[in-house]
């Protein structure tokens, strides 16, 4: 492997031509009908770049169209209650980008008026806005000159440019940087972000990237020597964590029993099941009669079942999900952190992918 290369000149680094190529290939052959593009409204092009961390196109697509619909504008959006914001959320994942959303929507109308600022410096004191979200905010709703440098535009950087180490290395994200600065084009800085983005998303992806139609290719690094495969390094593997979690599917007259999580922590803020405490741990796991305890507290249990496990994995640690239906022949007072929810209408509730999931299964008859 080659020795790692760090920029020190950073005039060096600089390369109109690598610009005028992306921006040429962009206005040609890039993206121009996703449904936040044409706009200046910084809140159409914010809310777009805040779904779009860390997830498809594909996928955010009837997110935004059905967000916007509920939160027209960001006056409408700092005014909601925060369940209907989790509501809206649910099933995109990554939660902590919601919470961030609600509470950058508050902050824009507190401290600015309802006016996104334009300087990116400005954006990235924002709650959920790093630096690279805030330079494309700037950069698509007002013009202004900024760089990014977001998975895409790391891994396209890293191959070009022949990176032989971890972009995520602090001291490579911060060489990087100095490139995706000294790279930016005098004009254009529109089309020239967004031609970056669609080249990491359409062409230099990281498995099967099309070299063959990259206007980079001859300039890159990676494929010219034959190690697009190896490019950009990987992130060194830890072993992944593994947890369990032993959840109670509390049912009764056609309603289940859903628990108000806490705002911070995994699923922070959204309605999820009760889970029976002192089973985190893989070689923990709870018999029925932990679960006949447990559940005593919402009523007198009926009947309990087990059902088939679930596992959910998330960027840091695997959940191993262990269900029980329980069933009630009576209820107790309802706890103050929950509440009971329609079965038929759990498609509507701020849940997690996989509690939704779970609860899919049950549209028998026989199990309300």
């Amino acid at each position: 492997m080659k020795k790692v290369v760090l920029p020190g000149d950073d005039a060096a680094l600089v390369d109109p031509s690598f610009s005028s190529a992306v921006i040429a290939w962009q206005k040609q052959h890039g993206r121009h009908a996703l449904p936040w593009q044409n706009t200046r409204d910084a809140y159409r092009v914010w809310l777009s770049e805040i779904m779009l961390q860390q997830t498809q196109v594909a996928a955010v697509l009837g997110y935004y169209a059905r967000f916007l619909e509920r939160f027209p504008t960001v006056f409408d959006l700092a005014a909601a209650p925060s369940e209907d914001v989790m509501a809206q959320w649910s099933g995109l994942g990554y939660y902590t980008r919601a919470r961030n959303l609600h509470a950058c929507a508050k902050r824009v109308v507190d401290e600015y008026g309802g006016e996104f600022p334009s300087d990116p410096g400005l954006l990235a004191q924002l709650p959920g806005i790093g630096r690279s979200t805030a330079a494309a905010i700037a950069a698509f709703s007002a013009g202004v000159r900024a760089a990014i440098l977001d998975g895409n535009v790391k891994r396209v950087f890293a191959r070009v440019f022949e990176v032989d180490a971890y972009p995520g290395e602090k001291k490579v994200e911060d060489a990087l940087w100095r490139r995706a600065e000294a790279l930016l084009p005098g004009e254009g800085i529109e089309a020239y972000t967004q031609g970056l983005m669609d080249l990491g998303a359409t062409l230099c992806m990281r498995s099967s990237p099309d070299c063959v139609r990259c206007p980079l290719k001859d300039r890159c690094g990676a494929h010219a020597s034959g190690r697009t495969a190896e490019l950009p390094v990987r992130k060194p593997k830890k072993a992944s964590p593994e947890k369990q979690a032993a959840m109670m599917i509390v049912i009764d007259s056609g309603e289940v029993l859903l628990e108000q999580r806490a705002d911070s922590g995994i699923w922070g803020g959204l309605l999820s099941l009760p889970e029976l405490a002192g089973h985190g741990a893989l070689d923990e796991a709870a018999g029925i009669d932990d679960v006949v305890g447990g559940a005593r507290r919402f009523g007198e249990v009926e009947e309990v079942e087990p059902l088939l496990p679930l596992v959910h994995v998330f960027t840091h640690y695997k959940l191993h999900i262990a269900p029980y239906r329980v069933a009630l022949s009576r209820r107790a007072d309802t706890p103050a952190s929950h509440v009971w929810w329609r079965l038929s209408e759990t498609d509507a509730a701020p849940l997690p992918a996989p509690v939704k999931k779970l609860l899919a299964q049950f549209g028998s008859a026989r199990l309300f």
